[in-house]
């Protein structure tokens, strides 16, 4: 499905500074610098690609206020403060028309318990089960498939996609958006040897999610043993993302794919995690500390920490130690070749 921007349209949406060139058709599709056609939006979000300007073809390119140079015939420039930014207001104009919010109501293959309390503006899909006690807020969109337990929130105007799972007594605040296959609430990892048996230690806490947290396709949060696992106001995890009992994350994190946190772990506000980056229980990260991907870390960070590579290292002591790495096989050769030497002296 395609949809159509008129020049004018486009221009106000993206709040231009000014409009530079001429373009008379509509512009109905998105695409990089070098792939793009006349019909084509295009940005330019990254200066290591500013001389794919010149020669893309597309009919729109949004540009930095100081970007040189002038549009070629039949094309038009947007000049304003931050290209990519820009570009992301046009798609999400572009997604609520593409995945408008589906009216209040509810599908009649639903299960509703009596005891639950829908809003009368909220929408429950196709195949949803509500048990006894939740509450589901105003405005809030359930998919097809959710399954949300007894006594769970889903928060106003909250969105869960299809097959989305909140357990029992869960809390998710407002604006919250689940994308397909989130499970907020399974049991954490809780077990304990005990005479040669493993035995199962039972998860009787919750997960609480702040608003306008994003939770990433099959990603899992698991219930506290106790008290709760938390997620703060306005971070985002990516998918298959782990996050185990008892760990509180705080506001305006970012996480990404297939990173690991284990138990009671501490993260605090704008952290951010790189993708397969692993975090061992029972930590404390500070503010605005940063993971590189795949980082292994095993130790509390302070504020404003950088860390990288397995075990964790800060950042700049990190990446001397690869180069330096890179020349162990020489400075061998150079230690053969002295020893030899001397051995030859000694002789």
């Amino acid at each position: 499905m395609r949809i159509a921007f008129s020049i004018p349209e486009l221009a106000a949406i993206v709040g231009a500074r000014s409009v530079e060139g001429a373009h008379t058709a509509p512009v109905s599709g998105i695409a990089s610098l070098t792939e793009a056609g006349p019909d084509d939006l295009s940005f330019l979000g990254n200066p290591k690609y500013a001389s794919e300007v010149a020669a893309s073809r597309a009919g729109a390119i949004l540009l930095a206020v100081d970007f040189p140079g002038k549009p070629a015939e039949g094309q038009v420039f947007f000049r304003v403060d931050k290209p990519s930014y820009a570009l992301a207001l046009v798609c999400s104009v572009l997604e609520a028309r593409l995945w408008p919010k589906p009216p209040a109501g509810r599908h009649p293959s639903a299960i509703v318990s009596p005891e639950a309390k829908v809003d009368p503006t909220a929408f429950i899909g196709a195949l949803c089960v509500i048990e006894a006690g939740a509450v589901i807020g105003p405005g809030a969109v359930l998919d097809a498939h959710c399954h949300i337990g007894r006594q769970a929130v889903v928060g106003p105007d909250c969105w869960l996609k299809s097959g989305v799972k909140v357990a029992d007594f869960c809390t998710l605040g407002a604006r919250c958006r689940l994308q397909p296959g989130a499970v907020v609430g399974a049991d954490g990892f809780g077990f304990e040897p005990v005479q040669g048996d493993i035995r199962r230690i039972p998860q009787v806490g919750i997960v609480v999610l702040d608003d306008d947290v994003e939770i990433g396709a099959n990603t899992t949060l698991d219930r506290a043993r106790f008290s709760r696992t938390v997620v703060g106001r306005g971070t985002k995890i990516d998918n298959l993302v782990q996050i185990a009992h008892n760990v509180r994350i705080g506001r305006q994190c970012l996480i990404t794919a297939q990173v690991g946190i284990a138990g009671s772990t501490t993260l605090g506000d704008h952290c951010v995690l790189g993708g397969q980056a692993g975090v061992a229980g029972h930590l404390t990260l500070g503010d605005r500390v940063k993971l590189g991907a795949q980082t292994g870390l095993f130790e509390d960070v302070p504020a404003d920490g950088f860390m990288n590579g397995t075990p964790a290292t800060p950042f700049g002591l990190e990446r001397r130690l690869v180069v330096l790495s890179r020349r162990l096989p020489e400075l061998f050769k150079k230690v053969d070749s002295l020893a030899a030497s001397l051995d030859s002296a000694g002789r």
